[in-house]
Order: structure tokens, then sequence, then C-alpha cells
């Protein structure tokens, strides 16, 4: 996201929590900012009161980052600055236990919020209200972003085989999420911060691949089997929460976004990423990295 900013023209600071962060920074052209989110508010506040745009992509605990929001759009009343919130669909997603979902969902649908994701959706509708004062404050709500470095549900896969030998899928494997390659969204910012309208909500989505489409692929590229698991097993391979983001469904429309933002994905086969070294390895055997 901050290259393809960089590239239209803009002067990119970044967040980074240690040395090694932000010299990955520096190398990439951006200025970095040392501080942390979580234990050094302040110092953000203020760095923030002097940027044109603030764009939160942090992932952090839900009441930190509903006190970070709420701060920084404190900071920026009255300002007319530009603040992207990044969310996820993951907010509006379906417990189907691998199952297929019929119901996909447009930007401003109602919804019955993922349990985890409630702070999120307060957070969103925060956000959103600032509009009202004086802050040019949107929500990005992107599914899976995928692209060099992920780690997406391909990955997961990939990664399912180093435990089990197997490439694996939860249930039926029909649990389904919308994907987007990260290219796709910084561009989306980049047009979002250009000519987005205060208080709205936008969506970015170029496909949508059942897990089981993944895992065969994988499979096929490994040459080993594909098969299902229980949510049991799942959390032995992939943790709790890694078991419950390979068995929900998570489908976006986003015809508004397209329309208003004129954006429109360039990349939509997640699937093109199958083969890959870096992917390769993460299938490489327990055993193996041991012996």
């Amino acid at each position: 996201m901050p290259a393809a900013l960089l590239r239209a023209g803009h002067r990119v600071s970044g967040l980074a929590r240690n040395d090694a962060k932000a010299a990955q920074l520096a190398d990439a052209g951006i200025d970095p900012v040392r501080g942390d989110i979580e234990t050094d508010l302040w110092a953000i506040l203020t760095v923030a009161r002097t940027a044109d745009a603030v764009i939160y992509a942090a992932q952090i605990a839900p009441p930190a980052e509903q006190q970070a929001v709420a701060s920084l759009l404190e900071t920026l009343a009255d300002s007319e600055k530009i603040f992207l919130f990044l969310s996820g669909s993951g907010v509006l997603c379906q417990r189907t236990s691998g199952a297929w979902s019929a119901d996909s969902f447009a930007e401003d649908d109602a919804f019955v919020p993922e349990p985890l994701a409630i702070a999120r959706v307060e957070t969103e509708q925060r956000v959103r209200a600032a509009a009202q004062k004086g802050v040019r404050a949107i929500v990005v709500r992107p599914p899976l972003i995928w692209g060099p470095g992920d780690h997406g549900h391909v990955s997961m896969v990939y990664q399912s085989v180093s435990v089990t030998g197997a490439a694996c899928f939860v249930g039926d494997g029909l649990a389904t999420y919308g994907n987007v390659h990260v290219d796709d969204i910084a561009d989306l910012f980049a047009r979002a911060m250009q000519s987005g309208r205060p208080g709205a909500l936008y969506h970015a989505v170029a496909g949508e691949i059942p897990n089981r489409w993944i895992a065969e692929a994988v499979a096929r590229d490994l040459g080993v089997p594909s098969r299902s698991v229980t949510m049991t097993e799942a959390a032995e391979i992939w943790g709790e929460f890694g078991a419950l983001v390979m068995s929900v469904s998570s489908r976006v429309r986003d015809a508004a976004t397209r329309a208003a933002l004129g954006w429109s994905p360039r990349h939509s086969d997640m699937l093109s990423e199958i083969g890959e070294p870096r992917l390769r390895a993460l299938a490489t055997s327990q055993t193996q990295q041991g012996a």
C-alpha cells in the first residue's frame, strides 16, 4: 500500500515499533516514525497533527484500537484532514463450519456482526460519524488481502501440509471468503484519499474461492492428497483462531464502491500464487525441519 502512495507522489511516513522495522521502512522510501500506538499514543497523535492524511491499518486488541481511533479522530476534529480506517469483511463473516453461505453483503447492507468483531463495528461507526466533526473520515472494508508476503488462506493450506501431510480444508470446504490483491486495495486507498466521500464505507473484492478449491490446487502443486478436517483437528493445525478463519464464509459485494471511485481490480485470480517458492517452503514437514 505505501508503495502505491509513493508512486502517486505522496510523502509517506510509517509507524515502527523497533529499529528493524524502522530500517525496513527507510529502505522502502518511507519516513519511519518510532512509536507504539498501544503504549505511546501521545507521540502518535503529535505526528498525526502534522500529516495531511492518516491511514489506520494497525492490528491491535479491540479496546486499544477503540481508544487509539477515538483519540486520533478527536485530534483531527475540524481539520478537514483525511482519516482512512482499514477494517475488514470479517466483521460480517458467518460461522458455517466449512459450509457455503448464500448470503453476501453490499456496503450498507444490514448484518449481524460476528461476535468477536462487535468492537470493530462500533469503531467503524465512530469513524463514519466523525465526518460530521470536520474530518474526512472513511472506512475501507476489504476481504482477504493476498499478494507478496501475505498470510492468508493459501499460505495456511500450505502450512497444513507440514502438519498433516495433506492439504486441508474444514468440513465440506465450501466456506468462501472474498479476496483482493494488495496492489488493488492500495489503488482503492489512493482513490479514496483523492475523491472519497466523508463518512463513506467502501468494499473492495476481486473474487471469491471456496477453501476446498484452494486445498485441491495446493495438493496438485505438491503431489499430496487433500482432505477434510473437523473443527477440533483444524484447531490442532492452525490454532483456535486460525480454525475459525478457515471455517467461516465472508462474501461481499462492491458495486457502489466501484461506481463511486471508478475502481476496478486488475488481479482476479488468487490461485495464481500457487507454486510460489515462499509458499512451498511452508509445506516442509516438521520432521524434515528437525532433521
